[in-house]
């Protein structure tokens, strides 16, 4: 008999906070979607320069939600390009960077497709490749893995 090795999997909710420490300090708040493929982080200004093979992105990240403070310049290699159904229905030709991410107590690797999402509730998107085999989502639950609270003393933009 076959012993199943037993994985015990941190439980996350549809929008948790997540750090990107290699990009910017500021935790941002992120949706999770099993419904995307790919993870997308808001990328304002978006520059790619060099030559095919040794590209960097340059751009300017806002980490929250409806607005520009703590925002931060950030330049970084590209790992390549992949086409991206957005949620408009167009296909979009994407700059792919590959960074540290921690969510809870879970740090992993993950790849980042940059954009523009001036128009989305949120700066970042978690795709189904970022999460499986890492998390189990409760769809009713947010912030599973606890609340930020700013400077301010407010919680972060919902």
């Amino acid at each position: 008999m076959v012993k199943k090795k037993t994985v015990t999997r941190t439980t996350i909710g549809w929008r948790e906070w997540i750090r990107l420490p290699e990009l910017c300090e500021t935790p941002i708040k992120v949706k999770v979607d099993t419904g995307a493929q790919t993870s997308a982080l808001h990328a304002f200004r978006l520059r790619i320069q060099g030559d095919p093979g040794s590209q960097v992105a340059t751009f300017v990240m806002h980490p929250h939600q409806r607005t520009i403070r703590d925002s931060v310049s950030v330049t970084t290699d590209i790992i390549g390009f992949r086409k991206v159904r957005s949620s408009n229905g167009k296909i979009e030709r994407r700059p792919v960077i590959r960074v540290d991410a921690i969510l809870g107590d879970v740090a992993f690797p993950i790849e980042l497709t940059l954009t523009r999402r001036d128009e989305m509730g949120f700066r970042m998107l978690l795709g189904r490749s970022a999460v499986s085999r890492r998390f189990v989502i409760d769809p009713a639950r947010s912030y599973v893995t606890g609340r930020i609270t700013f400077e301010r003393g407010e919680e972060g933009p919902s």
